[in-house]
């Protein structure tokens, strides 16, 4: 299926030289996806980047998830695809598991979901936009998505966001889910420092955060470069709709983001020596505005920078700190 091209409001660089010889690690995480397992997998033999390994960590599937893996490694090279036991502790920690494995080895990293269709120059474009970042640091490309239903049809795309990725916004927004994700070495080795018991409320977030609070380079494509899945058994949806966004309001005045950025703040405070003097600063200013009382909140909050990419979505960030729900 061929895509559509999406509008360019924010421009990315165009390729300058080859890079195939770049190695990529796939990272899959599988639990009963049985339905479109096999699609998203074409998806991958047909990038038009064919150096990546596929690594596959399975969360207790009983579908008939792992024979169609098996039959997989019997038609691609056998070393091309691994699989490990994932630690059936939901999905992002799955994801992390793979991140940690000492077992997987690459210049570069992509998520994936069990139930996409990557465009066939996905892995191509993303390694374009990273390959000429600085090694010692962190670096990661994400990208709109096509959203499309159970039968392949297209229903629609995720938001344009046309300000930029940086650490003020991560702290307070995820921007693009982690099937569209590629990060460099140095972004991965940050990641699996962090330890097995604290908690990760999303991978793709997270990713964002320690990224852009390490001083590395977000790259965030407004061209899609696959198509995202809607159905019955998403673990998370596009969040697209006026429903969504009633949602996701109502989870900040229900106190539900403030569990959230407990969360990520306990994460980032343990990777201190690894953020930038100014994402500690940041940091600083919105973790005292979260304990603060009301005047003084205002004052650090808007003192840290922080901000979300809409109108809409600012000025509810203007109620959720009014209310103490950050």
């Amino acid at each position: 299926m061929e895509h559509q091209k999406a509008q360019a409001v924010l421009s990315v660089k165009q390729p300058r030289q080859p890079t195939c010889a770049y190695e990529v690690a796939i990272l899959l995480c599988t639990y009963n996806g049985k339905a479109f397992l096999k699609s998203q997998i074409d998806s991958f033999v047909e990038q038009t980047h064919k150096k990546w390994t596929l690594y596959i960590s399975d969360d207790g599937s009983t579908d008939g998830t792992l024979s169609i893996l098996e039959e997989y490694k019997a038609l691609i090279e056998e070393n091309r695809i691994r699989l490990f036991t994932g630690p059936r502790a939901g999905f992002a920690e799955n994801f992390m598991s793979l991140i940690r494995n000492a077992e997987i080895n690459a210049d570069f990293y992509a998520f994936s979901d069990q139930d996409d269709i990557w465009f066939k120059d996905k892995l191509e474009r993303s390694i374009h936009q990273l390959h000429e970042s600085p090694q010692h640091l962190p670096a990661m490309y994400c990208s709109r998505t096509r959203l499309i239903d159970e039968e392949n049809n297209i229903i629609g795309f995720s938001p344009i966001f046309t300000r930029p990725p940086t650490f003020q916004n991560a702290l307070i927004q995820s921007i693009a889910g982690a099937n569209t994700m590629l990060i460099n070495s140095r972004a991965r080795n940050i990641l699996s420092c962090i330890p097995q018991d604290m908690d990760i409320i999303a991978h793709d977030w997270l990713t964002y955060l320690v990224t852009s609070g390490c001083g590395g380079n977000v790259v965030f494509d407004v061209q899609p470069t696959l198509d995202y899945r809607q159905h019955s058994a998403n673990v998370i949806g596009a969040n697209i709709g006026f429903k969504d966004s009633i949602l996701r309001l109502g989870k900040v005045f229900e106190g539900q983001f403030r569990i959230w950025s407990d969360a990520n703040v306990a994460i980032l405070e343990y990777l201190q020596d690894h953020l930038t003097e100014t994402s500690k600063k940041t940091l600083y200013e919105f973790t005292q505005s979260r304990n603060s009382s009301i005047l003084t909140r205002l004052r650090l909050a808007n003192k840290s920078g922080i901000y979300r990419q809409t109108l809409k979505g600012n000025i509810s960030l203007f109620l959720a700190v009014l209310l103490n729900k950050i």
